[in-house]
């Protein structure tokens, strides 16, 4: 470290080797950019990937468990819970989860069978950001029910 502080050894070949060292870092910090962010259309069309023509309805029957406030985006707790009798006549098929501003809108989809007892299932999902989160359920009628949640995303305390 000492030689390229020195003027004595300072040459022209150090010099352009350390800018171009710069010129790769700073070239290079690109490569790990923030990915880009899904858009509410894009969380609609992957969606649509996994139902279908099929058009979501709003529903009580099913129910999304966020907290409102997510300090910690990394680990944000959820829970999704659907009011089904799981018969072999009526259940629960599968439950998709969407998030409107993640790099890449699916969280996750539990699959059900009557054999499960009950539509309902917990896990931990990462938030880029303040976003909305959708949960869809396909029935095993064919409808498709869902409901969404907004979850503040906190850094530090303060609101992203």
């Amino acid at each position: 470290m000492k030689g390229l502080i020195d003027g004595r050894n300072l040459t022209r070949r150090r010099v352009l080797s350390g800018a171009a060292m710069g010129t790769v870092a700073i070239a290079g910090s690109s490569l790990f950019a923030r990915a880009s962010q899904a858009t509410r259309a894009e969380a609609m069309a992957a969606i649509k990937e996994r139902i279908g023509d099929k058009e979501p309805k709003s529903s009580s029957k099913i129910e999304l468990d966020v907290p409102e406030i997510a300090e910690n985006g990394s680990t944000v707790p959820m829970g999704v819970k659907v009011d089904s009798p799981m018969t072999n006549a009526d259940h629960v098929k599968a439950v998709h989860v969407m998030a409107t501003k993640n790099p890449d809108p699916e969280i996750i989809t539990f699959k059900f069978t009557p054999k499960s007892g009950r539509a309902e299932a917990q896990t931990r999902m990462r938030l880029a950001e303040t976003q909305n989160v959708m949960a869809v359920a396909e029935l095993s009628d064919g409808a498709t029910i869902m409901t969404q949640k907004k979850v503040k995303v906190t850094i530090g305390g303060c609101g992203g």
